[in-house]
């Protein structure tokens, strides 16, 4: 089954990470997480390190761009479908090198995307 990875996790129910998590598992979508903490969220266990997955979809990340180059290689390896760069995580230097490998570039929120079924 074909899944969302979240990069920049968090157990911390303020922050939109966390509410897309509970909001994509509450309609039906597999779901991954990495974070630098450990813990879980809606059952999806945050990971602290980039492992290798099959079948990634949609990344959606929630790094600031100073954050994202670290991810650079380890996003490209999963062959996603798409990332989502929510807001605040703009970066036009590593949405051009995902263009480049054929990985589509989406601007948005995810729950946006989710509350307006467009995800």
């Amino acid at each position: 089954m074909d899944k969302t990875l979240i990069i920049g996790a968090t157990t911390n129910e303020d922050r939109y990470s966390n509410l897309v998590i509970h909001r994509l598992r509450a309609k039906g979508y597999s779901v991954q997480a990495i974070g630098k903490k450990s813990g879980s969220v809606a059952g999806v266990k945050i990971l602290n390190e980039k492992v290798p997955m099959n079948n990634v979809h949609t990344v959606s990340l929630y790094l600031n761009a100073q954050r994202q180059p670290e991810y650079y290689d380890y996003i490209i390896s999963l062959k996603p479908k798409r990332v989502i760069f929510n807001p605040g995580t703009e970066n036009p230097e590593f949405s051009n090198l995902l263009l480049e490998n054929g990985i589509e570039v989406d601007v948005a929120c995810s729950m946006v995307l989710l509350a307006s079924n467009q995800y």
